[in-house]
């Protein structure tokens, strides 16, 4: 590659960036609602042609921030897994990182969460960073358990309920850590019957 189209790929790297933390800070702001291509193309300074030559629609602007955000999970659940005191304290430590996260970053939230996006979970098309969030909560779990897999997923549904049923009011956030030792004890310390064929 000659130094030209690097420079041309470097910058078109930084475009895309300032795109999706643009949208990402008017999502934060005035909601997902706010976030247009119009509006960003006055927020980054760039022509709307020049944001649909990165980006195909809003959908895709929503894709892209949705996926910064699942590498930020990712890191935020790694570190909270590992700095939990005892191996069988990480299940709980990474549970609470992740609702902590899905109350700060609401708006991140629905992107990953809630708003269409065309990324693809639990197939082998699943992006690394999506991936790499699931599989901290796969790693609380011992490795001889042969269903921590499905014992994740379901962790990960039942939390993803709690962030979203907090997070509309429907239910009160006092009860969070009661609700969080309920799950964690239900689903890490009772052993699952095998299934009849």
């Amino acid at each position: 590659m000659s130094a030209i189209s690097e420079r041309r790929e470097r910058e078109r790297a930084h475009r895309h960036q300032l795109i999706v933390t643009a949208a990402r800070e008017l999502a934060e702001a005035e909601g997902w609602d706010a976030v247009t291509t119009r509006r960003l193309a006055e927020r980054v300074e760039y022509s709307q042609p020049v944001l649909y030559s990165h980006f195909n629609g809003r959908d895709a602007i929503v894709s892209a921030v949705a996926l910064d955000g699942f590498g930020e999970l990712a890191a935020h659940l790694r570190r909270a897994r590992q700095a939990a005191p005892e191996p069988g304290q990480a299940l709980h430590a990474v549970c609470r990182a992740y609702l902590e996260f899905a109350t700060e970053r609401p708006a991140l939230y629905q992107a990953m969460f809630i708003l269409p996006t065309d990324l693809k979970f639990a197939s082998a098309e699943t992006p690394p960073p999506l991936r790499a969030s699931f599989d901290e909560f796969v790693s609380c779990f011992r490795p001889d358990n042969e269903r921590r897999e499905l014992f994740a997923e379901v962790l990960w549904s039942a939390l993803h309920g709690i962030a979203v049923l907090s997070d509309s009011g429907r239910i009160p956030p006092e009860g969070q850590e009661e609700r969080l030792d309920f799950l964690i004890t239900h689903i890490a310390d009772t052993p699952m019957k095998p299934t009849t064929p």
